[in-house]
């Protein structure tokens, strides 16, 4: 940081494409009261900040996008209280992180151990808290029951898959790739079915006999979604939480009377009101990660410079685990 606060940040100026992601000089400022500042060591990319760079989620302009960081605490505003100058931490949840230092609130920040490291402590809270959500607050989980998991091979899809099987259930993965097949494997798929080969419909009753998944857990969206509502199960779940291929098209509400199918829509967001629910959750992640049974695959790491090309990359779909940038 120079003498007049400027540090090394992304600015999104006008929406579009990755090319809009420039790397400029930003100053956070001081923070204030209920206030951190962060020397952010780690950022973590994810779809919802393609949805912000693109205009289908509405960010004012120009900001610097990343929802997501791990670092170190540098200043304290008035009024935070549980964390102090030099602390570890994570955070989701606070526009700006694809920069050297950002300002966050410090209710949203999550002690982080020291045997974490920042890229995994940039990797796992949005991520890591939006698989306990959605395997905790929908549907009950039963171990041996089949569990449909869209793109298995993400940085999503390896976590739910992982906590899946530690909760007993047998997992269906869908993939692109018998590269990507192999790491859905290894993350506890006991089935994977590549869609560009074979129908993920009749996959599934081939491996159901017919009967569906009582459970499908959808983050791609406009290309799987119609699929889904055919492989799950009567008086099954199907839950929404992404749309990686774009937005669904619209359904009639009555056709979900056929099979008494639920629907649910989830967003991270809406599972965090209270610092109590944010520590849970995270402290569930951090217990996975500690006892070995929930791993972080960290797939690509790019220099803060090169955000466009770790944008590019999220985007055509053939990344596995989660993308991080560094911006030391």
């Amino acid at each position: 940081m120079d003498a007049n606060g400027q540090v090394k940040g992304i600015v999104v100026t006008a929406n579009g494409d990755a090319e809009v992601l420039k790397i400029a000089d930003i100053n956070p400022g001081a923070p204030g009261p209920g206030q951190v500042l962060v020397r952010v060591m780690a950022a973590g990319i994810n779809y919802i900040d393609v949805y912000q760079r693109t205009g289908r989620y509405q960010t004012p302009l120009p900001y610097t996008p990343g929802l997501e960081g791990a670092g170190t605490v540098e200043a304290v505003g008035e009024g935070v209280h549980d964390v102090k100058v030099g602390d570890r931490v994570a955070y989701n949840g606070n526009l700006g992180a694809y920069a050297q230092k950002a300002l966050v609130k410090g209710d949203d920040l999550i002690p982080l151990p020291d045997d974490i490291s920042f890229e995994q402590g940039a990797a796992f809270p949005l991520q890591g808290m939006t698989a306990h959500y959605l395997l905790h607050e929908f549907k009950r989980i039963v171990p041996g029951e089949k569990v449909l998991v869209h793109a298995a091979a993400g940085g999503m899809g390896l976590l739910l898959s992982q906590w899946l099987k530690h909760l007993g259930a047998e997992v269906i993965g869908t993939v692109s790739s018998e590269a990507k097949a192999k790491l859905a494997r290894e993350a506890g798929c006991a089935h994977t079915i590549n869609y560009q080969e074979k129908s993920f419909v009749e996959e599934v009753n081939r491996i159901t006999s017919g009967k569906g998944c009582p459970l499908v857990i959808d983050g791609v969206g406009k290309t799987t979604f119609p699929g889904s509502l055919e492989a799950v199960s009567k008086r099954g779940t199907v839950i929404i939480f992404g749309s990686a291929s774009g937005p669904c098209d619209p359904i009639e509400p009555n056709s979900l009377q056929k099979k008494s199918i639920t629907v649910c829509g989830g967003s991270l967001f809406n599972f965090l009101d209270t610092r109590h629910e944010l520590l849970a959750r995270s402290s569930a992640v951090l217990n996975g990660i500690k006892h070995g049974w929930l791993k972080l695959n960290i797939s690509h790491t790019f220099p803060l410079a090169q955000a466009t090309e770790a944008h590019k990359l999220l985007e055509s779909r053939q990344s596995t685990g989660k993308i991080i940038l560094s911006c030391e």
